[in-house]
C-alpha cells in the first residue's frame, strides 16, 4: 500500500517494531540493537552541521540587503517565545503543584547492554560553530558581494540536499526503531514512566496550548490559515518524538516546512534550520515546571515567584544558545538550576531524571513551534517587502 510507504507510516512502523523489540528481545539482540543505534547517530548527528551550514548561509545570501534585520527579528522570536512560554508553565505550576499527589519514589532502570563496537563519526565542528559560521559566512558574503563565495554556497545547498534526501532520512525509521527499544529493555516505558504520569500529562498539555498560541498569533499576523502548515508537521513531530534533539529532526522538519504554501522557501531555508538551535519553547515550558516539581519533592516547597521569574528570564537566554540535542536544555542551564533555585546535585539528579522521560515531547514541540515562527517571519518579509528569492529545491 502506498501509505505504508510514506516517511510518518515508516516512522511510526519503526517506532512500534522497536517496543516490541526491547519488551521481548534477550541481552544479545539488544547488544545489536544499541550498536546499530550508536552508528547511525553518529551518522545523523555527523551531518547536522553540513545540514545548518548547507541550508542557513546560503539563505543568508538570498536576503541580501535585509540579511541582519531578518536575523534579528528570528532571534527576537525566538526569545519572546521562550520566555512566554517559561511564565505560562510558571503560572500552571504556582496553580496545579500544591494540589498533586506527585510521589517521590523513582524506580531503578534495567540496564541497557554495551555496543559491540564504537565507531565514532565526530562532527566537522560543535553544531553552535556551524550556526556561528553559517550566520558570519552568509552576512559577511553579502556585505563584500561575494559573488564567487555565494554561487560556491548555493552548490553546497545542492550537495547538503541530496545528502538529506538519500542518506538522513532513510535511516530515521531504523534509528528511531533502535530509540525506543531500548527505551522499552531498560524499563523507562513501563517503570518510570507511570512515577510522573500525572506531570507529564500536564506539561503535554502545556505543549499544545502553547503550539496553538504559537500558531494562532502567527496566523492573525500573517493573515493566512496556520493549519496549512500544522497539516504537513507529523512527520517532523513523530521523528522529533524518536530522536528526542530537535538538531537530528533538522532534515525532516525541512520538508515538512517546504510542502506549506503559505511558507516562503527562502523563509524555510533560513528559519528552520536556525530555529531548531535557538527556539526551545517545548523545553523550557518543561523544564520550567518540572524545576517547581522537583522543589515541592525534595524541599517540600515551590520556589519564590522572584526566583522564578529570574530563572525564566535567564533560561529563554540559556535556550538560544543551547544545543538542540537530548537534554540540551537542561543541561545548559544546570548552572542556573543550582544558582537561582538553590538546588543540590541530588536536585539536579532527579530533574534530569525527569526531564529525561519527556524530553522527546518537549522537542517535538520545539520542532513543530518554529513552523509558526517561520510564518511569522514570512509574515514580516513580505509586510517589509522584502524580495522573495529562488532557492532550487529537490524532492524529498
Amino acid at each position: 500500500m502506498k501509505i505504508l510507504k510514506s516517511l510518518p507510516a515508516k516512522l511510526l512502523i519503526g517506532l512500534l517494531l522497536g517496543m516490541v523489540v526491547g519488551l521481548f528481545a534477550p541481552e544479545g539482540l539488544m547488544t545489536v540493537v544499541v550498536t546499530v543505534k550508536y552508528v547511525l547517530g553518529q551518522l545523523i548527528m555527523f551531518c547536522v552541521p553540513l545540514i545548518i551550514i548547507g541550508f542557513i548561509a546560503p539563505s543568508i545570501t538570498k536576503l541580501g540587503s535585509s540579511a541582519s534585520r531578518m536575523l534579528t527579528v528570528a532571534l527576537v522570536l525566538a526569545y519572546v517565545s521562550s520566555i512566554l512560554a517559561a511564565f505560562l508553565s510558571m503560572g500552571a505550576g504556582y496553580g496545579l503543584i500544591p494540589a498533586l499527589p506527585i510521589a517521590a519514589q523513582v524506580d531503578s532502570l534495567r540496564d541497557l547492554p554495551a555496543v559491540a563496537f564504537q565507531l565514532d563519526i565526530p562532527q566537522i565542528m560543535p553544531v553552535m560553530s556551524a550556526l556561528v559560521l553559517s550566520v558570519l559566512l552568509g552576512l559577511a558574503a553579502v556585505w563584500t558581494k561575494a559573488a564567487v563565495m555565494i554561487r560556491l554556497l548555493d552548490e553546497i545547498q545542492k550537495i547538503v540536499l541530496q545528502i538529506v534526501s538519500k542518506i538522513v532520512i532513510p535511516v530515521l525509521p531504523f534509528f528511531i526503531g533502535c530509540t525506543f527499544a531500548g527505551l522499552a529493555y531498560d524499563g523507562t516505558i513501563t517503570k518510570q514512566l507511570p512515577v510522573f504520569l500525572i506531570v507529564i500529562l500536564i506539561v503535554m498539555v502545556g505543549h499544545y496550548i502553547w503550539m496553538a498560541v504559537l500558531y494562532g498569533a502567527a496566523g492573525l499576523y500573517s493573515g493566512t490559515n496556520p493549519i496549512e502548515i500544522v497539516k504537513h508537521y507529523g512527520p517532523a513531530y513523530i521523528t522529533a518524538v524518536g530522536t528526542m534533539s530537535s538538531a537530528a529532526t533538522l532534515s525532516v522538519a525541512l520538508t515538512c516546512a517546504h510542502k506549506a504554501k503559505t511558507l516562503r522557501k527562502d523563509m524555510v531555508d533560513f528559519g528552520i534550520p536556525l530555529f531548531a538551535n535557538i527556539h526551545l519553547c517545548g523545553s523550557v515550558l518543561t523544564e520550567v515546571f518540572f524545576v517547581m516539581v522537583v522543589s515541592k519533592i525534595l524541599y517540600g516547597q515551590l520556589p519564590s515567584i522572584g526566583s522564578m521569574v529570574l530563572f525564566c528570564l535567564l533560561l529563554g537566554v540559556f535556550a538560544i544558545g543551547a544545543p538542540g540535542v537530548p537534554g540540551g536544555t537542561v543541561m545548559a542551564s544546570l548552572g542556573l538550576i543550582m544558582s537561582v533555585l538553590g538546588f543540590d546535585a541530588t536536585g539536579t539528579g532527579l530533574m534530569l531524571t525527569i526531564f529525561a522521560l519527556q524530553d522527546s515531547f518537549g522537542t517535538a514541540c520545539n520542532v513543530t513551534g518554529d513552523g509558526a515562527l517561520t510564518l511569522m517571519l514570512t509574515a514580516y518579509a513580505n509586510k517589509h517587502n522584502i524580495k522573495e528569492e529562488t532557492i532550487e529545491m529537490v524532492d524529498l
